[in-house]
């Protein structure tokens, strides 16, 4: 019950810090070569590696971010990630494997609100010297994408 509390823990501090529009706390919440990619349903499925999104270490995550703040040009907008009990698998000593389910609702700056991705996250989560995301894995049930696929989900 130790790993499961820990890595629900990960999980209730990633979206918040996303909600709240910490985005420069993103990429600490992954190891330093940490993997994020965006990937379909429909894809993982079938095995295609080809992803929505791709990043490969902490370096990356801080570019990411920084493209969202100085070089993207998008509506101003926030996420509300809604994101389920997970089911934790210990793989050894010093990793686990998590998956749960998330619906991110995004709310506009005119107020709509809309259902914006639902899902599956599948992680890799190394636990020393604290847990974070070795690889988050962000399997969308549509494979159709808005344009403003831009906040991290």
């Amino acid at each position: 019950m130790d790993l499961q509390r820990q890595v629900e823990n990960l999980h209730a501090r990633y979206a918040p810090a996303l909600d709240a529009d910490r985005l420069e706390d993103w990429p600490g919440f992954f190891t330093e070569d940490g993997v994020y990619r965006i990937a379909t349903a429909e894809n993982e499925a079938r095995g295609l590696p080809l992803p929505v999104l791709f990043a490969q270490g902490r370096a990356m995550l801080r570019d990411r971010v920084a493209s969202l703040r100085h070089a993207n040009i998008y509506e101003p907008q926030r996420y509300r990630h809604i994101v389920s009990s997970c089911l934790v698998e210990s793989v050894s000593a010093t990793e686990v494997r998590s998956v749960s389910s998330f619906l991110v609702v995004r709310v506009m700056q005119d107020g709509q609100a809309l259902l914006f991705a639902s899902g599956r996250y599948l992680d890799r989560i190394a636990l020393a010297p604290e847990p974070l995301y070795a690889e988050r894995v962000v399997v969308c049930d549509s494979r159709r994408f808005d344009t403003l696929l831009a906040i991290p989900l």
